[in-house]
């Protein structure tokens, strides 16, 4: 694969994977009722973790967009990915749940074909 097309998949499921991000992270941060919904009433969270986890979500998503700084975002892929397994495995465990846990794949892929590019794009390691 040459280094355009690299770059050109890179950004698409970068922007992509920050968009599904983003979008789950402002209802928790603005602990909207859809939020409040799924996290505290669905899934058993704490109302107080809503919030954190949106920040944390959008700071992720800050991270990697901005360019630069490869280590925050690898910190920044990791979280964000770990943030997207945890809530896999919850929606598979909790009894009334809004939705199907398979959906999650649709983030889960995004999320790791962009940091698969982005390894691609700025670390020749990865073949």
């Amino acid at each position: 694969m040459n280094t355009k097309t690299i770059t050109i998949l890179y950004w698409v499921f970068t922007i992509l994977f920050a968009f599904m991000m983003l979008g789950s992270a402002i209802p928790d941060i603005l602990v909207m009722p859809l939020a409040v919904k799924g996290m505290h009433e669905g899934l058993g969270y704490p109302v107080y973790f809503i919030p954190f986890i949106g920040t944390a979500k959008a700071l992720g998503v800050i991270a990697i967009l901005i360019p630069g700084f490869p280590r925050i975002k690898e910190w920044a892929y990791a979280g964000l990915m770990f943030d997207l397994i945890g809530a896999t495995y919850s929606i598979m465990r909790a009894p009334n749940p809004d939705g199907p846990w398979y959906v999650m794949l649709i983030p889960l892929t995004a999320g790791a074909l962009a940091y698969f590019f982005y390894l691609k794009k700025f670390n020749t390691s990865v073949k």
